[in-house]
C-alpha cells in the first residue's frame, strides 16, 4: 500500500559524499512505490529525483537551516499530510520525531555512525533522546547498530539497512579506459585507487606515510590515484588536504607515485577508474567518536570486480568480505596493510571478479528499497 512520506535531509547532491548519494537513492527508490515529499537545501533542487515533490531551504548556516526546516516541516505536515516523517540522518531526528508526535504520524530515523557515536554533551542531551523516541531507527551497519544499543535505543525499534550500490554497474568501456591510461601514462602501472572525501578519518595521509613507501619499494611501478577532495560543506571539521598529503609524499620521494583527480561527477569516468584499478585502498582510521558508518566505496569497487584492502573498523567490516572481496587488516597495522596490498598485486587468485560482483549484488538499491518498504509497512511499528 502506497504511503505519503516526507523525507528530510541536509545531505543531498551537489554536496559530495556517501550520505549524499544514499539519501538521494532512498528518495528515488521509495518514490517508485510511494508519494515522496523531499525537504532539503535549495541547491539540491536541480539534482533531486524527478518523482519527488521537492522543497528547499537555504543550506547555511547550519542553525538557520535547522530552524527553517523545523518551520517548513510544520507547514508541509499541514499542507501535504504525510503518513511518515523520515529523517535522513540523526541531525534531523528532533524535527521529525517532534512533528510526528504532534501530528500522530510514524517517524523513521536513518542513523549513520557519527550520528550516534559522538559524545558531545549537547547532542547526547537533546538529539539522542529524540532519536530514541522515533518509531523506527535504522542503523547503516552492524557496528552502528551496536552503538545504538549502547545509547539505550530499544532493540525492538532497531533494524539494519545497508546503504546500496548501483548494480549492475555501468558496462566496461574499454575505449575510455584505454584513453584514461594513455592520458595519465598508466600503461604497465600497478594502480591503487582511493575514492572519498579527504578527512582525518579516511586516513589517506597516514597511508602515504606508513604504508605506501613499502608498497612502492616492492612494486616501483605502483601509482596511487586519489579521487575526491577536501569537503567544503562538511559538518566534520577534521579534514586533510592534498597539500598535506603531497608534503608527506615528498618526504618519502613519492610525489610521482600519487595522482590527485579531485571530485569526479561523471559516472562513466568514475566507473572506468574502478574498472582499471588493481586494488581499492581504504585505510580508514579507528576513531571511536567518529566511526566510519559503512563504507559504500568498498561495495562500489566490488561491483566493478575490484577488491578492497581496509582496516577492520566501523561499518567497513560489513562492506568487505575478508579473503573474498578483499582483506580486512587489524586497526593501525600499517605494515600488515602494506603486505596485503603487495601480496594481492602479486597474486589475487583468491579474490576473483566473480567473488566481488556476487557480494556487491546483495547491496543493490533494489534490495534497499524492498527492505525499507518492508519496515514502512510493518504494522508492529
Amino acid at each position: 500500500m502506497s504511503k505519503k512520506i516526507l523525507i528530510i535531509t541536509r545531505n543531498l547532491p551537489p554536496l559530495i559524499g556517501g550520505m549524499e548519494r544514499l539519501n538521494w537513492h532512498i528518495a528515488d527508490e521509495l518514490s517508485k512505490d510511494n508519494d515522496i515529499i523531499l525537504l532539503s537545501h535549495s541547491e539540491a533542487k536541480l539534482m533531486a529525483p524527478s518523482n519527488c515533490d521537492f522543497h528547499g531551504v537555504r543550506l547555511n548556516p547550519l542553525p538557520i537551516f535547522l530552524i527553517i526546516v523545523f518551520i517548513k516541516t510544520f507547514i508541509l505536515c499541514l499542507q501535504k499530510k504525510p503518513d511518515i516523517l523520515f529523517a535522513g540522518s540523526g541531525l534531523i531526528a528532533p524535527i521529525t520525531t517532534f512533528w510526528a508526535k504532534i501530528f500522530r504520524k510514524k517517524s523513521i530515523v536513518y542513523i549513520h555512525g557519527l550520528d550516534i557515536a559522538t559524545n558531545h554533551w549537547i547532542y547526547n542531551l537533546i538529539w539522542v533522546p529524540m532519536i530514541r523516541n522515533a518509531n523506527i531507527i535504522i542503523a547503516n551497519s552492524t557496528p552502528t547498530y551496536d552503538i545504538c544499543l549502547k545509547k539505550a535505543i530499544l532493540k525492538d525499534k532497531l533494524s539494519i539497512v545497508y546503504p546500496g550500490v548501483t548494480y549492475p554497474p555501468l558496462p566496461r568501456n574499454q575505449h575510455l579506459i584505454n584513453s584514461i591510461k594513455a592520458k595519465h601514462q598508466l600503461h604497465d602501472k600497478k594502480i591503487l585507487i582511493s575514492v572519498g572525501r579527504l578527512t582525518q578519518r579516511k586516513g589517506l595521509n597516514e597511508f602515504v606515510d606508513l604504508a605506501l613507501p613499502l608498497i612502492v619499494a616492492k612494486h616501483p611501478n605502483t601509482i596511487l590515484i586519489v579521487i575526491g577532495d577536501t569537503p567544503s560543506q562538511s559538518l566534520n571539521q577534521n579534514l586533510q588536504s592534498r597539500e598535506s598529503i603531497l608534503k608527506t609524499a615528498q618526504k618519502h620521494n613519492l610525489s610521482n607515485h600519487i595522482l590527485f583527480l579531485g571530485n569526479i561527477s561523471d559516472d562513466l569516468i568514475l566507473s572506468s577508474w574502478y574498472y582499471l584499478a588493481d586494488i581499492h585502498v581504504f585505510p580508514v582510521k579507528h576513531i571511536p567518536e567518529d566511526p566510519e558508518g559503512f563504507g559504500m566505496v568498498a561495495i562500489e569497487a566490488a561491483a566493478h570486480g575490484t577488491p578492497t584492502v581496509a582496516f577492520a573498523t566501523g561499518g567497513i567490516v560489513d562492506a568487505v568480505e575478508n579473503l573474498a572481496t578483499g582483506r580486512l587488516i587489524p586497526i593501525n597495522q600499517y605494515h600488515s596493510f602494506s603486505e596485503a596490498v603487495i601480496s594481492m598485486l602479486q597474486n589475487s587468485k583468491n579474490l576473483t571478479n566473480d567473488n566481488c560482483e556476487a557480494f556487491a549484488e546483495k547491496f543493490s538499491w533494489k534490495n534497499l528499497k524492498n527492505r525499507l518498504n518492508s519496515l514502512i509497512l510493518d504494522s508492529k511499528n
